[in-house]
């Protein structure tokens, strides 16, 4: 399984593979510009190349793209969404540069007075407009926690995809934490797949791209997204276990987004005790 840290793109893109060496990661997420800016970072040609050198020349074998937080695709605001398009083709493009496994896109709230499907067509629309400005990067749709959330079950992911055509570069991301919080038990063997039973029955584990592996701060069906380190949290380290051991899943990049113990994200440590994780869930999973 491929399992690593969110790392900073700081001085440059190469450096993210560096940090993810760093923090012994076989996977790496990262923001392909500030995540709470509207400014793109114009790269170049041969910074993509030199990107594609340094994975090649390193021990990490996937790189996942979060798209920014600003990106609100269900918006009715012409101006957020002209800019949240701009932002998500841009992040699509980077992805074809540097060989992405995908980008990953939050689909966002059902705002105040507005309903869930024209919300959804809302959605539909930019990510169609940004596939269509872009190759080959896949567009990962994660699910939520909020109550209020177009993801926060996975019938809105199938709703999407399906409104998307089908369209083979549409997958989604699963969230450990988010999952938790909306009320998909993944706290054990049993619980995880049962829940991965659901979503592969109704959206289909092909669909799945990528991972994304946090505990959960807040009590089982909080709608809560906040994350917390592994084993701290409510989800608990047989949870986590559990989650890592589905071998269903073992091909999927797996991206922590742990708040990290001193505060500045996930550390070799924490990649380390992931690893350690899964290996007691596969031991746990043979034994039964």
């Amino acid at each position: 399984m491929l399992i690593g840290a969110h790392v900073s793109t700081s001085g440059g893109l190469p450096k993210a593979v560096e940090r993810g060496v760093e923090t012994e990661s076989t996977a790496i997420q990262i923001f392909n510009q500030s995540p709470r800016m509207w400014r793109p970072t114009k790269y170049t040609d041969d910074d993509f190349a030199a990107f594609r050198d340094a994975m090649a020349d390193s021990t990490v074998d996937a790189v996942v793209i979060h798209a920014i937080y600003l990106i609100n695709p269900g918006s009715f605001d012409p101006e957020i969404s002209e800019k949240g398009l701009g932002a998500l083709t841009h992040a699509l493009r980077v992805g074809d540069g540097i060989g992405a496994a995908g980008v990953v896109l939050h689909p966002g709230p059902v705002m105040k007075g507005q309903e869930y499907e024209p919300t959804a067509k809302n959605i539909v629309a930019m990510c169609q407009a940004a596939l269509a400005e872009s190759s080959e990067c896949k567009l990962l749709l994660e699910n939520a926690a909020g109550a209020n959330a177009v993801g926060g079950k996975f019938e809105h992911l199938a709703d999407l995809i399906e409104q998307l055509g089908g369209d083979p570069r549409v997958g989604v991301c699963i969230d450990s934490c988010h999952s938790h919080a909306a009320g998909y038990d993944v706290r054990s063997i049993e619980a995880v797949t049962e829940t991965f039973d659901e979503l592969d029955r109704i959206v289909g584990l092909d669909k799945v791209g990528a991972l994304h592996l946090n505990d959960s701060r807040d009590e089982f069906g909080s709608h809560r997204d906040r994350h917390d380190n592994l084993g701290d949290g409510f989800i608990g380290a047989d949870g986590i276990a559990a989650f890592l051991s589905d071998p269903r899943l073992q091909d999927v990049p797996t991206l922590l987004e742990v708040p990290g113990h001193a505060k500045d994200g996930p550390s070799a440590a924490d990649v380390k005790l992931a690893f350690e994780l899964r290996e007691k869930g596969l031991k746990a999973r043979a034994a039964k």
